[in-house]
């Protein structure tokens, strides 16, 4: 195996040499697009063109696996050539960071003389965290550090090398003047053609079509879509058709770079990958879709499945869609059943470019099959095993055999995948000989993850707050028949303003403000997806000047749920922001979507009001309020 990938080193060696330079690198990658959401995967809706070309220009692969199934474990593992059970971020928040001495793809390369640019979604750490990407081999990152802030296509700025870099018009949300994605696409190409005359990686892990579901009304992708019919259907809500036009907009990110590589004579010396991060997520669902509308897990021929989804280590959850092309390298038109993951790319871009591994890295090159030329059989190493761990999970694949290790229930399940790719026939019990082998897989495999650390968190969270920054919601037309604290003697709303809160949950914009607004249809949630946060939640409030207040009101969240509403609450009042002594009232609130009151034992003087919430009414650990009132009057 040394000997043939000595040969193959010495062949791009010469091919290297005749042109006088290393190869060039560019890594697309783009976020949750899912193995059957391509046109040239028979997909009926969504139209890929440029994609579809490379896979008839280069070679595609049927079994490339996500190396975890959610954003962030997998960047990790792509950039350092770990699996899960050996990387440092293994948790799905956003901030969790590389430690500082960790090697990646781009340490690397930059170490053999590339330039190194990144653009799109980091993922593995936060401002001011060892994780950064300036700090792990790129001389450029321009995107979003935190996975939250990319949610929204319209934040405030973006992040170049830890740097804020405004963008006019935007103040978060999902409208504004600056369309992200577009100055991300802008200094990606700016890089490749500033850096022409060296090597060069460019890394371009795109966030469309993930996040909020917004594109500009006028973005050539829906010139694809101009004759379609159910484009025009009004039944069909707009996200959906958004949906279909981002994935056409990426194809077109696509053509981009392939066109400027053509424009400055690099097509030969540039090594192309197009792949999705982890697997797809039934979006948009409904009776008439029940694997969602574009069905990204679901076969469009032949109506096979895969089972689960993004965050599941069901196949759903682990394949991806992945392309190669190199003019004169990689044969065109290949299909390849090659079994490989995301960790493997640091081993084989290493052997590309005559790298030295890390010794702790798990993957292994797979350029032998990428250079395969003629009808010998391609010698290939090949994995004896994967390995996968997230959440309530792990995953041991040794050939055919899949086995799933559900955590709580302690319990294996085994499928035959090459008679049930939709992991539909537990197997486990008949086949005792493989569960040990892969029991004892899992006990090797896994190690604690060993993160690394913030010097400060305080810009991270700022980052986080930029999704939504100072946008809110547009009311919907459903807050018409909500229940709202409308009553004489309150305190205006648009008086008051939240000083403090003891948490929010700001990646789906929860934010405590949105508890005085005077909005029933939004709400302040404690935090939960961002990190749970316990009893007691706290609020405080600032009614703008000293006030007799004789009362309280409380709102429930108004939707079809519970989480979060409020059981035992005090409030109290002081003339200070920082000091509370007094309790005004206690209160005990229950299941209603009413609003409730509560009354002072005597009036309490104060302009500052701290809501703490002891109990929730399902005996859960979070908070949640559609909105407070105050009952009083100012102190003339």
């Amino acid at each position: 195996m040394r000997a043939l990938s000595n040969l193959l080193l010495l062949c791009v060696a010469i091919a290297s040499a005749a042109s006088g330079r290393q190869p060039n690198i560019v890594y697309i990658m783009s976020d949750e697009l899912a193995y059957y959401e391509l046109s040239h995967m028979g997909n009926p809706y969504i139209k890929t063109p440029r994609i579809d070309a490379m896979a008839k220009e280069g070679i595609r692969f049927t079994h490339a696996f996500a190396a975890a199934p959610v954003c962030a474990p997998l960047r990790c593992n792509l950039m350092t050539g770990k699996h899960a059970g050996h990387t440092s971020v293994r948790a799905n928040d956003g901030g969790t960071p590389l430690r500082a001495d960790e090697v990646t793809i781009a340490s690397l390369l930059k170490n053999k003389g590339y330039a190194t640019g990144g653009f799109g979604k980091w993922g593995a750490g936060g401002r001011d965290s060892t994780g950064v990407p300036e700090k792990h081999g790129f001389d450029i990152f321009f995107g979003y550090y935190d996975q939250v802030h990319a949610h929204s296509f319209y934040p405030p700025y973006l992040i170049r090398n830890s740097q804020e870099v405004k963008l006019a018009g935007n103040t978060g949300g999902r409208t504004g003047k600056t369309y992200s994605h577009y100055a991300i696409m802008e200094e990606g190409l700016k890089f490749i053609r500033e850096n022409r005359d060296a090597p060069f990686f460019c890394y371009l892990p795109i966030t469309p079509p993930h996040g909020m579901f917004d594109i500009p009304s006028d973005d050539p992708a829906w010139e694809h879509y101009r004759n379609e019919s159910w484009i025009k259907d009004d039944k069909i809500p707009q996200d959906v058709k958004n949906y279909a036009a981002m994935v056409t907009m990426v194809d077109n990110n696509l053509g981009q770079v392939v066109d400027l590589l053509a424009e400055l004579k690099l097509s030969n010396d540039t090594i192309v990958f197009f792949t999705g991060d982890n697997g797809g997520q039934d979006r948009f669902r409904s009776p008439e879709h029940p694997r969602g509308f574009f069905s990204p897990n679901k076969n469009p021929t032949s109506g096979v499945e895969f089972r689960g989804g993004k965050g599941s280590l069901y196949e759903g959850g682990l394949r991806i869609p992945f392309l190669v092309q190199w003019p004169g390298k990689i044969e065109p038109g290949q299909v390849s059943d090659l079994m490989f993951a995301q960790y493997d790319i640091l081993a084989t871009l290493a052997e590309l470019t005559g790298a030295k591994v890390p010794n702790d890295t798990d993957g292994i090159s797979i350029l032998p099959t990428l250079l395969h030329s003629g009808n010998r059989p391609v010698k290939q190493e090949l994995h004896s095993h994967f390995y996968w761990e997230f959440g309530n999970m792990q995953a041991v694949r040794i050939g055919q055999w899949k086995g799933l290790y559900i955590r709580n229930k302690q319990a294996w399940e085994l499928y035959d995948l090459e008679g049930d790719i939709s992991e539909t026939s537990n197997v486990a019990a008949n086949h005792p000989e493989i569960i040990a082998t892969m029991t004892k897989i899992l006990t090797e495999s896994h190690e604690p993850a060993r993160p690394g650390t913030y010097t400060t968190r305080e810009r991270h969270e700022r980052d986080r707050w930029a999704k939504w920054g100072t946008s809110r919601p547009q009311e919907s037309s459903s807050a018409r028949k909500m229940n709202r604290i409308k009553e004489k003697g309150l305190i205006p709303f648009e008086d008051m303003k939240v000083l403090s809160a003891s948490s929010e949950n700001q990646s789906n914009n929860r934010k405590a403000a949105f508890a005085i607004d005077g909005r029933p249809d939004t709400l302040w949630h404690t935090s939960w997806s961002d990190g749970l946060k316990a009893h007691p939640h706290e609020l405080v409030i600032d009614l703008g000047s000293p006030c007799k207040i004789t009362g309280f009101r409380y709102l429930a969240r108004q939707d079809g749920g519970w989480n979060g509403a409020f059981a035992d609450t005090e409030f109290y009042v002081s003339n200070s922001p920082t000091v509370f002594t007094d309790c005004a009232a206690k209160a005990r609130f229950t299941k209603t979507k009413k609003a409730q009151s509560v009354r002072c034992e005597k009036p309490a003087h104060g302009r500052y009001v701290k809501v703490r919430v002891l109990s929730e009414v399902n005996g859960k650990a979070w908070g949640s309020a559609a909105e407070l009132g105050v009952a009083g009057r100012r102190i003339k």
